[in-house]
């Protein structure tokens, strides 16, 4: 028997249900209500104020939402004293009338009157040509990493490679779809912030599954691969670990500004984590992955070339 720790595949239908109700899950909320999408696809209008004193932006929150202004944005730029404020798009309201209703609004509730500095008006049709090559950019990416998977390895490898791909980044979009949370560029950046980095973590795995086929002739491939999985488990848990804590860190301190963007990279990297050892590999081994699929071909001729 060769040496394992941990049987990571024999809990690999234990890992199919769990994944298959979080994939169901996130389907059916981005069927059903789809995503929160923030004003860099939406079009809308961003105002710009600026104070001389630094201001607490649960107040001008609070003094948005009494206006009327329940899907305001409100963040600081650059400085405590400078502010951010993005307005999703309002029918028949012009960019100067909707500014002039933010800034008396939120005038009402500071004693310092807001300097406004800024406003700008970002059209519905930027918004849905972000939004196409957003998508296309995504499809771009898994499908070049279902190309260059299965050229280092072989298909096998590459379908669960691009399957777990497919997996990371609809639990991605359905938690923000689920929990209602603003979808902008930051966060897509984000997503395929997520594929690069779940890419990276299997090819790690499947380096090693590669290399063990090689030199551990006798086992069956299930026991094989359980124990690369063991051989990489401390460099996938240390990589994991010391990015969340910074993530973790980015997303409580960091401001509203990158808190949604880090959020969805501490949510991607926690499932890439899980679906590099139980996803990816057990797809792997599903479609019946074994040691000739990964034998280096013997060269025909090859004694007759050694010869003296």
């Amino acid at each position: 028997m060769l040496q394992q720790t941990i049987d990571f595949l024999g809990k690999r239908k234990l890992a199919f249900v769990f994944s298959t109700v979080l994939m169901v899950a996130s389907i059916v909320s981005l069927a059903t209500q789809g995503l929160v999408m923030g004003i860099d696809f939406t079009g809308g209008t961003l105002v710009e104020v600026g104070y001389k004193q630094s201001v607490e932006l649960a107040e001008l929150r609070s003094a948005l939402t009494e206006a009327g202004f329940d899907d305001a944005t409100v963040q600081h730029f650059g400085t405590t004293r400078d502010v951010l404020i993005r307005l999703k798009p309002h029918e028949s309201v012009s960019s100067a009338e909707l500014s002039d209703k933010v800034l008396a609004a939120i005038n009402k509730k500071t004693a310092e009157p807001a300097d406004l500095r800024r406003v700008e008006f970002v059209g519905p049709q930027v918004g849905d040509e972000l939004a196409e090559d957003g998508g296309l950019a995504l499809l771009y990416a898994v499908f070049g990493i279902l190309i260059y998977v299965a050229w280092r390895f072989e298909y096998k490898f590459s379908l669960g490679a691009v399957t777990a791909l497919i997996h990371d980044t609809l639990i991605t979009l359905g938690f923000f779809s689920l929990f209602r949370l603003e979808f902008d560029l930051t966060v897509l950046a984000a997503v395929m912030a997520v594929i690069g980095y779940s890419i990276n973590d299997t090819i790690v795995v499947f380096d090693r599954i590669r290399e063990n086929f090689r030199k551990l002739r006798h086992g069956a491939a299930e026991e094989i691969m359980n124990i690369s999985l063991n051989e990489t488990l401390s460099r996938t848990l240390m990589t994991s670990f010391t990015t969340i804590l910074v993530l973790i860190a980015l997303a409580a301190l960091g401001g509203e500004i990158i808190h949604n963007f880090s959020l969805a990279l501490l949510v991607g990297i926690l499932i890439g984590t899980y679906s590099s050892i139980y996803v990816a590999s057990s797809i792997t081994l599903a479609l019946g992955v074994s040691q000739e699929d990964l034998m280096v071909p013997v060269k025909e001729g090859g004694d007759i070339d050694n010869m003296p």
